[in-house]
């Protein structure tokens, strides 16, 4: 019983302090114009790119982090994966490959941009070696 219960308890925890990812473009310029909030558009690749996987378990997948960027910034996940089990629908494939395209003519990842709603770049960065905190603070500094 006790197991049960601690079970049940992570996992509730575990899904109330989830990132909450976009991954549609419409929608996630239409909330950060709403609420007047920057983007924070992620290239990752999810199966295949160590840094991008260090990058999500680092920081993104980090309470510290989820609890900052909450009221702070639309979180929106461009991701590019390479196994046939983690294959993005046909429109959301497109939609990726437009937006690296626009926001990631180099092909590099992990690279993050900072958008402002009308989806200009105010900043980019990668991955680093930092706290949630410290990197949080690096994504706002691109707002001033």
């Amino acid at each position: 019983m006790k197991n049960i219960l601690s079970f049940l308890i992570f996992t509730i925890t575990s899904i109330t302090s989830a990132q909450n990812w976009e991954t549609n473009w419409d929608d996630a310029i239409l909330k950060a114009e709403n609420n007047n909030l920057n983007i924070v558009l992620v290239f990752s690749g999810s199966d295949w790119c160590a840094p991008c996987i260090k990058l999500d378990k680092e920081i993104w997948s980090t309470s510290t982090f989820q609890t900052l960027a909450k009221d702070h910034f639309i979180m929106l996940r461009a991701d590019f994966p390479r196994k046939n089990k983690n294959a993005l629908s046909k429109v959301i494939q497109e939609q990726n490959a437009t937006l690296a395209e626009k926001y990631n003519k180099k092909g590099y990842f992990p690279y993050v941009a900072v958008l402002n709603p009308k989806g200009n770049v105010l900043g980019s960065l990668g991955y680093k070696k930092t706290t949630p905190e410290l990197y949080f603070k690096s994504l706002q500094a691109f707002e001033k």
